[in-house]
């Protein structure tokens, strides 16, 4: 896949007016990691012909990554000529401010390329510092205004890693001064320190290989944790000791995990492909001090089976796209699971 951004603004779009932080996009899903942006002020449609294009960029390379957006600097990846760039775009112009050789190229020897090579992961920003992670497993720090490289470590050479079948493709989660990323394997989510780039944290009592899922943090009572899944399904890890909370099985597949969790008040719902479904959780402070947790549903069959892309909650309903009936687009009542409507697309084998 060859990346090729376009940036289309209609001249009567109000939120060109915007301060920098009501209109960024600063990592995966958004400021809040959960699909929503900042309130703002937006078009309530389009007109018949599309909103004109304001300019493109055809100079990324190769990937799958999606862009990062803060403070009027455009945050991706790309890979081309043997190397994986992170790259940074001006907003006003689509100029190129920076570019950054972060590691080597992916193969055919790495991943599976039948689908495509190249990066897969957003950008983090936060503060002063950009967050990439390579297809191969290169995490880097790098200066957000001059992308000077700060520190780099490979998860698989350094963290006891393996590169998942179709690449790694998280987009890593800035805690503080932690980095969180899922190496796989006995140590299978770590956090190395945002300034030095040194492991500090690590799960215990789980050992699978990575998939595809970007990291959220959540908290129940005093107990904080990081949730992510698995082949085997949804896990959740102590941000302290690192030891295993709890986990459920109900969307876990042995192919591929992709959908980023959603997390609302005491509720986590998930989806995954390949007859998943969907499963809703309920969490509750345990007495001894850790997580109960209640499953409310699991659905599968003609309900939400979301492959990639993953799915956004707005006012007590999850919209996003299943494999059900050959794809369709569907609203589903989070707290029920019942499916409130569908759109059909037409068949389709993705």
């Amino acid at each position: 896949m060859v990346l090729c951004f376009l940036l289309s603004v209609l001249a009567a779009t109000p939120t060109l007016s915007l301060a920098g932080e009501e209109a960024d996009w600063p990592q995966w899903r958004g400021p809040n990691r959960d699909g929503h942006a900042a309130p703002q002020e937006l078009l309530g449609e389009w007109p018949e012909t599309g909103p004109a294009p304001r300019w493109e960029f055809q100079q990324a390379g190769r990937g799958y990554s999606s862009v990062a957006v803060a403070d009027g600097l455009l945050y991706t990846m790309g890979s081309r000529g043997g190397a994986c760039f992170a790259l940074c775009i001006d907003v006003e112009t689509g100029e190129t401010v920076w570019e950054s050789e972060v590691s080597r190229a992916s193969t055919d020897d790495d991943y599976l390329h039948g689908w495509g090579g190249g990066p897969r992961s957003t950008p983090t920003v936060d503060g002063d510092q950009v967050f990439v992670l390579t297809d191969i497993g290169v995490l880097a720090s790098l200066g957000r205004n001059d992308g000077d490289l700060q520190w780099k470590i490979d998860l698989v050479n350094d963290l006891g890693g393996s590169i998942p079948r179709w690449g790694y493709s998280e987009s890593v989660l800035v805690d503080g001064d932690r980095v969180v990323v899922t190496p796989g394997g006995e140590k299978f989510l770590m956090a190395v320190d945002r300034n030095r780039g040194e492991p500090v944290w690590h799960s215990r009592g789980f050992d699978e290989g990575a998939q595809y899922v970007s990291v959220i943090k959540g908290t129940v009572g005093s107990v904080s944790f990081y949730l992510t899944a698995a082949p085997s399904g949804l896990v959740a890890f102590d941000t302290e000791t690192g030891q295993l909370l709890f986990r459920d099985e109900s969307t876990g597949n042995p192919t591929a995990v992709i959908p980023t969790p959603i997390l609302e008040g005491d509720l986590i719902y998930h989806t995954s492909a390949y007859d998943a479904g969907n499963v809703l959780l309920r969490l509750r402070p345990a007495a001894a001090g850790g997580i109960d947790v209640e499953r409310v549903y699991h659905e599968h069959g003609k309900t939400m089976m979301n492959h990639h892309g993953g799915v956004v909650l707005v006012d007590g309903t999850i919209f996003g796209f299943s494999k059900s009936d050959g794809g369709t687009w569907m609203a589903q009542d989070l707290e029920s699971g019942k499916v409130l409507w569908t759109e059909g697309i037409g068949r389709n084998s993705s």
